[in-house]
């Protein structure tokens, strides 16, 4: 036995050690063996020969080719990894360039290519479209035309472009029997003296196939791809996307440019995209059981790792994800300039927009400048979910919770939009220790039946509407407009103890407890600065000398009401909010309000980004 179990060791043991490097160059051939000295020429060449446990270190350069994997690895050991060669600047690019522009008139010029340089997929005769999109009364199409790396705006028609160029140039394209014409604004330039690129390629990572396992993307700037609408009854895709697997590490890239979605962690397609009875609610219910017959389970799909990017440009989402999200952790992220051309409307805009994100942790992230509908949206089914730790300002909403059951933990975020903070159309909410500035809008009644789940699974327990109310709000810090006693309309009860609500805030009915300071001006302010994002903030140790809070708790939460289920980790270990937005452990015997467990008083000034 000692001899078998000896000879197991070594074999894993050589296992290990026939694990391989390849070298990736736009230096590199066809006929290279990717090795250092005669690496691949494309990305996608050493695709096909990585094995679980091997390395592809791609070298500087700007590689112009989808990177379609044909396998993943093994499990979290012997996954494959792609990563840029340390200090070196690895562009992998959906677009391609493009010369010999013709003068019109003034600032107006155009192209002409031939189809075939199109190959299977002209991205100018490919309309967004799909359930729950709204284009608006016009037609957008997937490509796009970028001068100098900056991407340039669709126009109505031709016509349009014959009106002088404006602070925002257009383009137009039109897609003939043997030839597409491209008629672009370019102010005060020569085109074909610039870099114009148009968009070649619908994704530029991407399997496609389901089911590519325990892959690292990391270090790549991943742009410019024609990426078409994400609804959750449809196969959605991104820049980069995980297409129906497991255990993906997406981690410091930068990810800008999609005409739709920035990272896709969604669904899989079948016959059945983008047939959602025009958008209903109740049919993708039997989406959900579908996704449940094609392994929508923890052993199989989801448990991605999404952290350190850079995200931004993206006209839909940055992150989007239909129950191939769940127990993912998205965390470090910086999101940013998503649907803020709004051309075109619909119902799944967001920074972060996920449906099915079932014991997701959305952890440490800063997301900015988000049009349309919020910041984070969580949509359907985000049980045992925690968002924490997240920085959000000047949003339309910062976050929205809509068709909710519980429990999901919302605690130590900043959220400072003026606009709105909240949009809660869900039960069974506990909203812990944040920092709330914008109005709160509360949903009282949506007939809607969706799902609930047994407990840290996908299997489906039964379906419920969405009463307002059975919510728990502890230990936050209201500032401004923020108007707590919306809640009073909730049809179930709210349980809130501990909070602090300054000049021009309001409380709840609920909130007897509730420290409410009307001349106690909080004086919040976030400002951009060379070397991070500052917040300034007014604070009082009477907050906690003359007012005792509790630590909150798994106990102290109860259980959400729909589910049954306690407020609880991952993992099903105790939950402890016993420490602030930095880290910092909080004085459990009275802990400070808001996100930060401050010493002090006056006007403060913190590095919160």
């Amino acid at each position: 036995m000692k001899g078998v179990l000896i000879f197991l060791l070594i074999c894993l043991g050589f296992s290990g050690a026939f694990a391989k490097e390849f070298h990736v160059s736009v230096q590199g051939t066809k006929q290279n063996d990717g090795s250092l000295a005669r690496p691949f020429k494309t990305i996608s060449a050493a695709s096909r020969v990585a094995q679980p446990g091997d390395v592809v270190t791609v070298h500087e350069g700007i590689y112009r080719e989808w990177v379609n994997p044909p396998r993943g690895g093994e499990n979290d050991a012997r996954r494959i990894v792609y990563r840029a060669a340390k200090g070196e600047k690895v562009v992998i690019s959906g677009s391609e360039p493009v010369k010999d522009w013709e003068k019109v008139s003034g600032d107006l010029w155009k192209v002409a290519i031939p189809n075939a340089f199109f190959g299977d997929f002209n991205p100018y005769n490919d309309l967004i479209h799909g359930d729950w999109f709204n284009p608006k009364g016009r037609q957008h199409h997937t490509g796009c035309v970028y001068l100098n790396g900056s991407w340039m705006i669709e126009a109505i028609n031709l016509d349009e472009l014959m009106k002088p160029a404006g602070q925002a140039p257009l383009w137009f394209g039109q897609v003939g029997k043997d030839t597409t014409t491209i008629w672009a604004q370019f102010r005060e330039v020569n085109p074909n003296s610039e870099q114009v690129e148009i968009n070649m390629r619908k994704v530029v990572f991407y399997p496609n196939k389901n089911f590519i396992n325990y892959i690292t993307v990391s270090g790549f700037i991943l742009e410019n791809a024609a990426t078409n609408w994400a609804p959750p009854s449809a196969e959605q895709t991104g820049i980069i996307g995980t297409n129906w697997s497991k255990g993906w590490i997406i981690e410091n890239n930068i990810v800008r440019n999609s005409k739709c979605s920035g990272i896709s962690l969604g669904k899989y397609g079948d016959e059945f995209d983008n047939t959602n009875d025009a958008g209903a609610a109740d049919p993708y219910t039997d989406c959900v059981r579908r996704a449940l017959k094609n392994s929508w389970n923890k052993e199989t799909v989801g448990s991605h790792l999404v952290r350190d990017n850079h995200i931004y440009n993206c006209e839909q989402t940055g992150i989007v994800g239909s129950m191939g999200c769940a127990f993912s952790t998205v965390s470090g992220n910086d999101i940013h300039d998503i649907y803020v051309r709004r051309l075109f409307t619909g119902a799944e805009m967001g920074g972060i927009k996920f449906h099915g994100a079932i014991d997701v942790r959305i952890i440490g992230n800063h997301i900015y400048r988000v049009g349309g509908v919020a910041g984070i949206w969580l949509d359907w089914m985000a049980q045992g979910a925690q968002v924490t730790n997240n920085l959000l300002n000047n949003n339309d909403t910062d976050i929205f919770c809509e068709m909710q059951h519980g429990p999901l933990v919302i605690a130590n975020n900043i959220l400072l939009s003026a606009k709105r903070s909240f949009l809660i159309n869900a039960k069974g909410l506990a909203v812990v220790h944040n920092l709330i500035l914008g109005p709160i809008e509360n949903v009282k009644l949506d007939k809607r039946n969706t799902p609930f789940h047994q407990a840290h699974s996908t299997e489906i327990a039964g379906l419920f509407d969405a009463p307002s109310g059975d919510h728990r709000f502890y230990n936050n810090l209201f500032v401004s407009s923020c108007n707590a006693k919306v809640l009073d309309n909730s049809i179930l009860p709210v349980w809130a103890a501990g909070n602090v609500f300054t000049r021009g805030t309001q409380a709840s009915k609920f909130d007897v407890e509730a420290l409410v300071l009307p001349e106690f001006d909080a004086g919040t302010k976030l400002t951009e600065q060379s070397d991070g994002w500052y917040l300034e903030l007014s604070v009082d140790p009477d907050w906690t000398d003359k007012h005792k809070r509790q630590l909150v708790t798994t106990q102290l939460l109860g259980k959400a009401k729909v589910p049954g289920l306690s407020y609880e980790n991952s993992d099903g270990t105790v939950l402890k909010i016993d420490t602030d937005y930095f880290g910092n452990k909080r004085d459990d015997a009275n802990p400070f309000p808001g996100p930060f467990e401050i010493p002090g008083k006056g006007t403060i000034k913190l590095k919160v980004w």
